[in-house]
């Protein structure tokens, strides 16, 4: 009943926008000059110029594409007669960005999971334990906590088509390596290999909401950033599904164990590389024109007036932000442990069963793909980001215990349903908690946002993984399922905490209410107004969209 009272209170506060937020800018221009106006290389009304023959106050345009009312940064009445709004416009090229960065981080996220859903096969063909093949997926937490800083760095300084490039590139020099470490005494070299996939993955995990909020408009971003989450999902699933089929359990014969590994790497080595060059051919920095009123107001900020090292001091200094760090940590990093312990889990109960482990794993993750769309579709819908999160995040501590007191009832099938309960709103978190992040740090990056909570997930994830591997080894699933759930109760309880703010979507709606106004920033004395970020400066008033917090 809260839940539902916060619901109407935040769409009746959307249908009035908001009564003004100011984004100050600093200016690279003395305070009194004049800024040019932003011009379109087409006037034609058919390619999406103004009408010569039309009041301008009279124009309709597609709420996502429609012009930015920003006057002029100098700020006097006849300048703001005189000058042009910044212009907003969607491309469709936006599609084969996302759906080429989606597919080789699919990929990525197979090589991520592949080892640990056979690792009874790899353990007697590489003669090693257990841990050691436990190893090839937590080694993609632990490169991902130290490198994160520079890989947010480079790509908040050098654009996302450079990270993108690193991210394809290493993944494929990965698998390619892997195919050299097809012999029961190179477990050396594929544990070079799975590092350097791991590497490529500090350049992946980061970009979702990056490409979303560069490239898509403001009623589609959630959904491009479930969209591309959901490619790292989806390698997850095929990464449990495959591998059974791929390479059987045949123990008695290593050599045959030996040829099928050849031709999973191989496969893996020839996707990754078309993937490379599609990436090369497909990513680009950013459109022409921005795709929302958000964007347009960050592209005014010089870049030399960015500081990658305020931008973490103001995301530390959010107290919403990291109450959402540790609660996105515990669930994410919850995921990690358990699809690196599912062959464990799956087989302590049921024995033999290495192929239905495998898709125990697969209707987990497809599970949470079906979640994360529809989540990302109500997002768009409604913008209830406190709400949804809060929703999911219980609904998934529920499909944790479920899961975790049916295991030994024995019965398969009521695992499958189980695991696709629990994977629906635990994968399905993933995107949410991208989004509201972004939302309530705006308008610091979101590659920086994005980044620092995945580090908090592989954090969790590495610790949580180790644990449950032990008290799983020592007492059995059980003991490590509930020391999982009581985690996620954790998370509940702080992600209820959390105080909304969503300051991205009040800009947007302040644009379409004609109520955003744009002044430089006088550099000390606008600073104690409202909140300053790397050059951009927010001030919203009482009638802002805001999620209060239970």
């Amino acid at each position: 009943m809260v839940a539902g009272e916060l619901v109407q209170e935040h769409l009746r506060a959307d249908t009035g926008a908001p009564d003004d937020i100011t984004v100050v800018r600093k200016s690279p221009q003395p305070e009194g000059a004049r800024r040019p106006a932003d011009t379109d290389s087409c006037s034609d009304p058919a390619c999406g110029g103004p009408d010569q023959h039309r009041d301008p106050e009279e124009l309709e345009v597609p709420p996502d594409e429609r012009a930015a009312m920003l006057p002029g940064a100098g700020g006097g009445e006849a300048e703001e007669a005189g000058g042009r709004a910044p212009e907003t416009r969607l491309y469709r090229w936006r599609f084969a960005v996302l759906a080429v960065f989606s597919l080789y981080s699919l990929v990525n996220a197979f090589q991520w999971i592949h080892y640990s859903i056979i690792t009874n096969v790899f353990t007697r063909y590489y003669g090693v334990t257990s841990d050691k093949v436990d190893w090839l997926s937590i080694v993609y937490m632990v490169a991902y906590i130290p490198l994160i800083f520079p890989a947010t760095w480079l790509l908040d300084r050098r654009g996302l088509r450079l990270t993108a490039l690193l991210g394809a590139g290493l993944n494929c020099a990965g698998a390619w390596l892997k195919c050299a470490s097809v012999s029961p005494d190179r477990f050396g070299v594929t544990v070079t290999a799975q590092v350097i996939c791991s590497v490529a993955q500090v350049f992946i995990l980061g970009l979702p909401s990056r490409i979303a909020s560069v490239w898509f408009g403001p009623r589609e971003v959630s959904t491009a950033c479930a969209t591309a989450v959901l490619g790292n999902q989806l390698g997850t699933a095929i990464g449990f599904l495959l591998p059974p089929v791929l390479v059987p359990n045949t123990s008695e014969d290593l050599e045959r164990t030996g040829r099928n590994i050849s031709i999973m790497f191989y496969g893996t080595a020839a996707v990754s590389t078309g993937l490379f060059v599609l990436t090369v051919i497909v990513i680009k920095d950013k459109p022409p024109l921005p795709p929302s009123q958000a964007q347009a107001v960050l592209l005014g900020v010089p870049l030399d007036d960015y500081s990658y090292k305020q931008s973490i001091i103001n995301l530390v200094k959010n107290k919403a932000f990291v109450l959402l760090l540790i609660s996105y940590g515990i669930l994410t990093g919850s995921f990690y442990s358990v699809s690196t312990l599912l062959n464990q889990i799956i087989l302590h109960y049921f024995q033999g069963q290495e192929l239905n482990a495998g898709r125990i794993g697969l209707t987990l993750v497809l599970a949470g793909m079906v979640g994360s769309i529809l989540c990302g579709l109500w997002l768009d819908h409604t913008k209830t980001y406190k709400v949804t999160t809060l929703v999911v995040y219980l609904l998934s501590f529920v499909g944790m215990l479920v899961f975790t007191f049916t295991l030994d009832l024995k019965n398969i099938y009521l695992v499958f349903f189980t695991a696709g309960v629990l994977g629906f709103f635990m994968t399905g978190y993933l995107p949410l908690g991208f989004e509201f992040g972004v939302e309530i740090t705006y308008p610091e990056s979101e590659g920086t946002s994005s980044g620092l909570l995945n580090a908090f997930a592989q954090i969790f994830g590495i610790i949580f993984t180790l644990i449950q591997g032990r008290l799983t080894t020592a007492f059995g699933p059980l003991a490590g399922n509930v020391f999982l759930s009581a985690w996620i109760l954790l998370g509940v309880v702080l992600t209820a905490l959390i105080k909304s703010d969503l300051k991205r979507h009040n800009v947007n709606m302040a644009t379409e209410s004609k109520a955003l106004q744009a002044r430089p920033a006088d550099h000390h004395g606008d600073r104690p107004a409202g909140h300053q970020a790397n050059g951009v400066q927010l001030e919203p008033s009482l009638g802002v969209s805001r999620e209060t917090s239970l």
